[in-house]
């Protein structure tokens, strides 16, 4: 001990670090603690972004189409006999077809008028719409059922096209595309649907299908998905043979 110090300063303490070792490995396992943490409440910032976009996306939409209906030819639905199913009248029933002219996935520009002196269905779809899933192939047996008689369907898809950016544009015809080929459609597919859904009513609901006669008159009008004897009637009513039983597959 040097000459001059106190002697309580040469004590000597426990050689144990316990107690120091302690605060300092909690310390440490606390890191991956806040680690944990900060991942969290990344996951569910970006969770409440997604809830947020797709509720303002939702919102957009439903904004779009109560415009596009509040100046537009309502519909309305009639109750049937005996408490029935109600059923879908439009206001275009009786009257000639709004002009339709559309590209399909080629490009190619086709119109309603080009189909003059044929009963033609269009029917207006989406790639998204589940109940036009379940319709589809009762579409396509039909048409090939009745296209002998001087019957087609038009297939108008309202899937979002993006006219401003080529790219997105590519991609988008390219998904139609996929759901054409998947369901194997036979008939002609108009895309941009959209640009055309106000004179036919706003279509309020998907699939929505109009039928027209030979003179270009709409005969019958659905909305939703019905039943595949409902579209198979109301395919007669427009080729004026209603009632009759022609039109079943010929061997």
């Amino acid at each position: 001990m040097r000459p001059g110090l106190p002697k309580r300063l040469g004590r000597t303490f426990p050689a144990s670090t316990k107690g120091l070792a302690g605060p300092y490995n909690r310390g440490k396992r606390s890191i991956p603690v806040k680690r944990n943490s900060l991942v969290l409440s990344a996951v569910l910032f970006i969770l409440a972004a997604f809830a947020w976009a797709g509720w303002a996306n939702f919102e957009y939409r439903k904004q779009a189409a109560e415009r596009i209906l509040a100046s537009a030819s309502q519909a309305e639905l009639v109750p049937a006999a005996a408490g029935g199913v109600p059923q879908y009248i439009s206001p275009l029933i009786d009257k000639p077809a709004p002009d339709l002219t559309l590209e399909d996935l080629s490009g190619k520009k086709i119109s309603l008028a080009g189909y003059k002196g044929k009963a033609v269905l269009i029917n207006f779809w989406a790639t998204w719409c589940a109940p036009c899933k379940i319709e589809t192939p009762w579409l396509i047996d039909l048409r090939n059922q009745y296209a002998a008689q001087g019957f087609e369907i038009l297939g108008v898809s309202t899937d979002d096209i993006d006219r401003g950016d080529p790219e997105k544009l590519g991609t988008e015809k390219k998904e139609i595309a996929r759901f054409v080929q998947q369901m194997h459609m036979p008939y002609p597919v108009l895309i941009e649907g959209d640009a055309v859904s106000q004179p036919y009513g706003g279509l309020d609901e998907l699939p929505t299908s109009f039928f027209v006669d030979r003179n270009g008159i709409v005969v019958a009008a659905q909305l939703g998905l019905t039943s595949k004897d409902e579209i198979e009637a109301n395919i007669k009513k427009a080729l004026g043979n209603q009632g009759s039983g022609a039109g079943k597959a010929e061997d």
